[in-house]
């Protein structure tokens, strides 16, 4: 049997892959944080389902229920909000399935930050603008951020940020990162994308605090700072560019 670590995406319940969708139908156990997936998701699951809300156990005792299924000879889904490569909390999981030899594979999904510049049709790469993206966190509540990777060194970067699991310390993101970025800097929040509560804020360093106070924002965004979010007049990438040698390998 198979423990089946799944996208399951941004929200919208048509924003999985064909394969998580398929491994969803066949699998008799669901896992899933009944605070960051919505009940629409596991609409794909067969209907005697026996679905576990991972939202108030701690990760041995979800780990515990894996094993339970696996012993029991069943395959499991476990629900990963977005993508699970990013503060999915999948590898401790993994670790801990390799020490008691239960199989596993991974299927991808939407990450949230890419439904997030969805909902704001821009590209997160622009020519001439950015061509990084950073994808990170505050440590707030939260693990802490090793050293070398705290707002004020990744902003000397001027690349696009991307945060995760921030927008409760807005203010504090916002004194971090206009030293590197300019008060005048636009700034996007992206709550719940891709559902039908979703809730998209622009501004800039200066005023988007005031923006997320007042919406009511605590959870569910993601922040996007950069250049990228404004940029117009830029050169057009060179792969298309006309002047491109398209003869060359």
């Amino acid at each position: 049997m198979t423990i089946h670590f799944i996208g399951a995406g941004p929200g919208a319940p048509d924003l999985i892959t064909l394969r998580a969708k398929a491994i969803l139908a066949a699998s008799p156990v669901c896992l899933y944080a009944g605070s960051l997936v919505p009940p629409e998701v596991l609409s794909h699951c067969p209907p005697d389902a026996r679905l576990v809300d991972t939202a108030g156990l701690s990760l041995d005792e979800i780990l515990a229920e894996l094993i339970v299924a696996d012993r029991a000879g069943q395959d499991v889904a476990r629900l990963c909000s977005g993508d699970p490569a990013i503060f999915s909390a999948m590898a401790e999981q993994m670790r801990r399935l390799d020490a008691a030899a239960v199989a596993y594979d991974v299927t991808p999904g939407v990450p949230a930050f890419a439904a997030a510049a969805a909902a704001l049709n821009r590209e997160l790469t622009v020519p001439g603008v950015s061509q990084s993206v950073v994808l990170t966190r505050t440590a707030e509540r939260a693990t802490a951020m090793p050293a070398g990777e705290d707002l004020s060194t990744l902003g000397a970067s001027g690349a696009t940020l991307v945060l995760h699991l921030a927008v409760q310390r807005t203010a504090a993101v916002v004194a971090e990162l206009v030293p590197h970025y300019g008060s005048d800097c636009p700034v996007a929040v992206v709550a719940y994308a891709s559902r039908p509560d979703e809730v998209i804020l622009r501004g800039t360093l200066a005023d988007i605090e005031d923006q997320v106070q007042q919406a009511g924002i605590s959870r569910t965004a993601v922040i996007v700072v950069g250049k990228v979010l404004a940029a117009a007049g830029f050169p057009d990438s060179y792969l298309y560019s006309s002047s491109r040698d398209r003869t060359a390998h």
